[in-house]
């Protein structure tokens, strides 16, 4: 118990340089309180105290502005940052070390008593806003930007961005070390339209050489 403790602790001071003390983390993140408040929902929920269970998620809430389900299952290591406005429902699964930060939402999509709400790999890093609605997976070390729709199954080593979510960038190789710069994303528009640029400076190109000897086989032609 005192392990897994600690265990989140740290995992606050590896992923927030706003961490000055023990102290502080402690009493002053509500992120780690909703964690640790789910810890005691789920294994009331888990030995079918289910009123007690949503009582304890509930109160959570009022106290966090983060809603996690009793059911829901988390690994170790899993931190959310600020955390207001956070949802996560009944049958999503979290890997270890996952972070999200605030206003994400781990949704479902259907009124059955099924597997609904989606599973998250280890190390996947959500960004504010985002929504990852659906029972589908989001592999191991992934990225989804800021305020994205994600509706279909994400790749291992992947970053999504966009409304619906598209995998815009995908490595074999796993990162080395956590990468929580989920602003810095690739821009699939920009770096389309930058394309287009190209090709019509391409064009222009080629056509005023086009012009050029045209102009050249006229005189040609008058001489």
């Amino acid at each position: 118990m005192f392990a897994r403790f600690k265990s989140d602790i740290k995992a606050v001071f590896d992923r927030d340089p706003a961490a000055r003390s023990t102290l502080e983390v402690i009493f002053c993140y509500p992120g780690l309180h909703a964690v640790w408040f789910h810890r005691v929902a789920h294994w009331l929920w888990k030995r079918e105290f289910f009123f007690l269970g949503r009582l304890t998620s509930h109160f959570a809430r009022f106290l966090t502005g983060i809603e996690i389900h009793p059911g829901a299952t988390i690994g170790k290591g899993f931190f959310i940052d600020h955390g207001m406005g956070v949802v996560i429902g009944e049958t999503a699964e979290i890997g270890d070390n996952v972070t999200l930060y605030h206003g994400v939402t781990l949704g479902g999509v259907s009124w059955e008593k099924v597997k609904r709400h989606p599973t998250l790999g280890d190390n996947v890093v959500i960004g504010s806003g985002a929504k990852i609605l659906g029972p589908f997976t989001v592999g191991k070390d992934s990225k989804v930007g800021s305020n994205s729709v994600v509706v279909k199954e994400v790749p291992p080593n992947s970053t999504v961005v966009g409304i619906p979510g598209r995998v815009v960038m995908a490595t074999e190789k796993p990162q080395e070390r956590l990468d929580l710069e989920h602003g810095k994303m690739p821009d699939p528009e920009a770096k389309a339209i930058s394309c287009l640029f190209d090709q019509i400076r391409e064009l222009e190109r080629k056509y005023n050489a086009l012009a050029a000897e045209h102009e050249q086989l006229k005189k040609s032609l008058k001489a």
